[in-house]
């Protein structure tokens, strides 16, 4: 047998022997990228002899699907909720007669102004400046100050503000505007993360925002069935949403657990440390505009056409026939909120199995669907507080479903294949920031389509045949 040293002695084989590393991987053993280990053989060398592994259980896809959810929760949240704000809170009430006040006459437009605008803006910043440090901290803060933002709301849902209405409007106002400027930072950051995993992960992001319209759209009906109180339904339908961030807030720490994530991740890495060997890190931002530019405007057009009827003049078609199956109370919710939603999904989950045009010839079908303009002008639209004098040639409320219907599912099917094809258009170090231009593009579209929705309450004023 060996014989050691006494105590107090140096015991070689106790100094130089390594813990005992269960199930060791890439990251327990802390190997650098710049240092090899004792085989010569650095993690993104090694990455590159692997097979890429596999998303088991297809968790990161479903992880992606929830923060699509979450980057349109807010703006959702906030229009689906219409009747709570104008019918109730910017309204006053003797009796059985309510009267609207000035600022529930355009309040679908002011809050689409409120929530587009600083969206806009920080979405192009954040493609250009680091707004909040690296990856986590703009997704993790820009998280948790929507959640603080929809506890204001709760609460304002909680008070009477009957005897300031103009008061609650500002602050709904104020809380929107700064709730969207986190959401552009985490929206942007979102699509710029998934453009480096292969495209379907891209669709999941844009299948999980269609989601959310159509979420908030239930949760909406539910709890005006579920609570006879607008003002408690309202209170239950945000915190509702403040759940929906949590679990946002939470996933994203699952995905650096999980092989398949931390496979791409090592990848974006290293791409991203080869070329700022290369180029001193600075990105060709008009060269990564212009290769991407086809698919950014088929991005851009698809949704100007959404949201330039969507929901300013959707949710002011009135029923025409009063023998429809639908009841005048739920016409709007279902024919306009719960339509487009549940078909903006469905087309958007259609990518999954078909992509069809190519990127070549994605242009023809969304420069098509502006015919969408004039057919939903020509139904029975009848904005607040203006005097129709255009008239009204679609007066079959089934007609005007078929519309709707065409509508959704071509947005969210089209949007979903531009969002898909933009990243792949650009060499793959650059994906990330051409992921972030396809976002600021969406909201590009997004805003000019509100903007564009103010011309139609004067057009059918003033124009008549």
């Amino acid at each position: 047998m060996k014989n050691y040293k006494h105590e107090g002695e140096s015991l070689p084989f106790l100094s130089t022997q390594k813990p005992v590393v269960l199930t060791p991987s890439w990251d327990g053993r802390r190997f650098s990228n710049d240092e090899p280990n004792n085989k010569g053989m650095t993690i993104t060398k090694a990455t590159q002899f692997l097979k890429p592994p596999i998303d088991k259980w297809k968790i990161v896809f479903f992880i992606f699907i929830i923060h699509g959810l979450g980057t349109l929760t807010p703006w959702n949240m906030f229009i689906t909720a219409k009747s709570y704000f104008v019918d109730y809170k910017l309204s006053t009430h003797n009796g059985t007669n309510t009267t609207h006040t000035v600022y529930a006459s355009n309040f679908m437009q002011y809050i689409s102004f409120a929530s587009q605008i600083p969206n806009l803006i920080f979405n192009w910043l954040n493609v250009f400046v680091n707004l909040g440090g690296d990856l986590t901290k703009r997704i993790v803060y820009s998280i948790l100050v929507e959640i603080v933002l929809f506890i204001i709301t709760v609460v304002l849902a909680m008070l009477d503000t009957a005897s300031w209405p103009g008061t609650f409007f500002y602050i709904t106002m104020i809380t929107v505007i700064i709730l969207n400027m986190a959401n552009g930072i985490y929206q942007n950051t979102i699509y710029g993360m998934v453009a480096t995993l292969p495209i379907k992960y891209t669709g999941a992001v844009v299948l999980g925002s269609n989601i959310s319209g159509l979420f908030a759209t239930i949760m909406q009906i539910c709890s005006s069935y579920m609570f006879s109180s607008l003002k408690t339904g309202a209170i239950y339908y945000f915190i509702t949403a403040m759940l929906v961030l949590l679990v946002c807030f939470d996933t994203y720490f699952a995905l650096p657990l999980n092989k398949f994530y931390r496979y791409y991740e090592s990848l974006r890495e290293k791409d991203a440390n080869k070329k700022s060997n290369v180029s001193v890190g600075k990105i060709p931002y008009w060269t990564v505009f212009k290769l991407a530019g086809p698919q950014l405007f088929n991005i851009f057009f698809t949704f100007f056409v959404t949201l330039s009827v969507f929901p300013a003049i959707h949710s002011d078609i009135r029923l025409v026939n009063t023998d429809f199956f639908i009841p005048s109370e739920l016409f709007t919710s279902i024919t306009c909120f719960l339509t487009f939603n549940l078909f903006a999904m469905l087309g958007s989950l259609c990518t999954s199995w078909v992509k069809w045009p190519s990127s070549k010839y994605l242009v023809v079908p969304v420069v098509l669907r502006a015919v969408f303009l004039p057919l939903f002008v020509f139904c029975n639209y009848l904005p607040k507080g203006v005097v129709r004098v255009l008239p009204v040639f679609i007066t079959n409320e089934w007609i005007y479903w078929f519309i709707a219907i065409t509508m959704s599912f071509s947005s969210g099917y089209l949007s979903s294949l531009g969002m898909m094809y933009a990243p792949q258009t650009v060499p793959s170090k650059y994906q990330l920031t051409a992921g972030m231009f396809a976002a600021a593009m969406l909201i590009t579209g997004i805003f000019t389509g509100v903007l564009f929705s103010f011309v139609f309450p004067v057009l059918v004023a003033n124009l008549s045949f």
